[in-house]
């Protein structure tokens, strides 16, 4: 199975639905000592200058060092826990996404659930789930998604992760809302249905949604409460 960050497959933790105080203690439990002094600088800093400052923020620069300074098995949770210390707001998030490097941009989708409580990030989502770089998909289908995404985005936001290959266990709350989906199982049939007629396999994951549709009642609608979509 592919990893869910194909390129940081890192054991510290999901960091878009790990809460920041216990992504913070997993994470310097693993970074060399250095690293360790390095992030805590960089928290120290973001919290004490959050905001912009500048054509660009330091908080900015931390993210763009995080890879080199902690390793890129730990630069995702690194760059998370920077944006959480500097509080940004869905201006910071969307500059940072659209002038990010695509690690900077999965930083800004997996710490969304945490720093954006309404719907205003949503663009940065969509914008993700055009992307062709399935770490990108996988990040921009966590806690966030699945709390603002309305029925027909979300469904589709469901078929990107079938057609390029994301596992779908990178679907927050997928059990919830595919629940009695009848239309998001009748997409998946017809999906199923095209690649069997084009002497294609029809990947496992597409049974074990259609498999959740059946699973009785209709969802509830999105903003509901979710397990791994509060704010804290």
């Amino acid at each position: 199975m592919t990893p869910l960050h194909p390129d940081t497959d890192s054991p510290t933790a999901d960091p878009r639905l790990t809460a920041p105080g216990e992504l913070r203690t997993r994470l310097a439990a693993r970074l060399t000592d250095d690293a360790r002094s390095w992030l805590d600088r960089a928290l120290d800093e973001a919290a004490a200058h959050p905001g912009s400052h500048g054509p660009i923020s330091t908080w900015e620069l931390r993210l763009a060092e995080a890879g080199r300074r902690c390793g890129p098995e730990h630069a995702d949770a690194a760059r998370v826990l920077i944006l959480h210390a500097a509080r940004a707001d869905t201006e910071a998030v969307t500059r940072v996404y659209r002038q990010g490097t695509g690690p900077e941009r999965r930083a800004v989708l997996h710490a969304l659930a945490h720093l954006v409580p309404g719907p205003d990030a949503l663009p940065l989502v969509e914008d993700a789930l055009r992307a062709n770089d399935t770490s990108l998909v996988a990040a921009a289908v966590g806690p966030y998604a699945a709390r603002h995404l309305d029925a027909h985005q979300w469904r589709h936001a469901v078929l990107k992760c079938l057609f390029t290959g994301v596992p779908v266990t990178a679907v927050a709350d997928l059990a919830r809302r595919a629940r009695g989906d009848a239309e998001l199982a009748r997409m998946l049939g017809d999906y199923a249905a095209e690649r069997t007629a084009a002497g294609r396999p029809v990947p496992e994951d597409l049974n074990r949604v259609l498999a959740l549709t059946e699973a009785g009642s209709p969802p509830p609608p999105p903003g509901a409460a979710d397990p791994h979509g509060k704010e804290s």
